[in-house]
């Protein structure tokens, strides 16, 4: 059997921003003051972290940007929102911020390879 890695691309991308995507769009619904109150107008930039950085790497343009968009949105979450739980273990025994830390691991897994050959985009540099 041969490799499929450009298949594996598209499922990375569709799982890391698509998923991403209902959080952002979860602040879209229902506002960011938690966010204000605590970052300023910074806390603003979530839109760009977790929709619009999401969206390009669904559709698979501009992945690397996309994607290193989506890995700092994740360590600013980490640090404004869960550092209390950087080295701890959630109650069902797994890592606390495994989520975050899966999509900014995945993230970077795009960074590096960028958003394959089932993209809109893939003759940049960038994607």
């Amino acid at each position: 059997m041969g490799k499929n890695t450009d298949l594996g691309l598209l499922f990375l991308r569709i799982s890391v921003g698509g998923l991403m995507l209902f959080h952002g769009v979860a602040k879209l619904m229902h506002g960011i003051e938690f966010l204000v109150q605590s970052m300023g107008t910074f806390g603003y930039a979530v839109y760009i972290g977790e929709v619009l950085a999401p969206l390009a790497i669904l559709i698979g343009w501009r992945t690397r940007i996309a994607a290193v968009i989506l890995a700092i949105n994740c360590i600013v979450a980490v640090g404004v929102a869960h550092s209390n739980e950087l080295f701890s273990l959630s109650e069902h025994g797994g890592y606390a911020n495994e989520l975050l830390m899966l999509y900014l691991l995945g993230a970077v897994a795009l960074f590096f390879t960028g958003a394959g050959k089932h993209a809109i985009s893939s003759q940049n540099t960038w994607d």
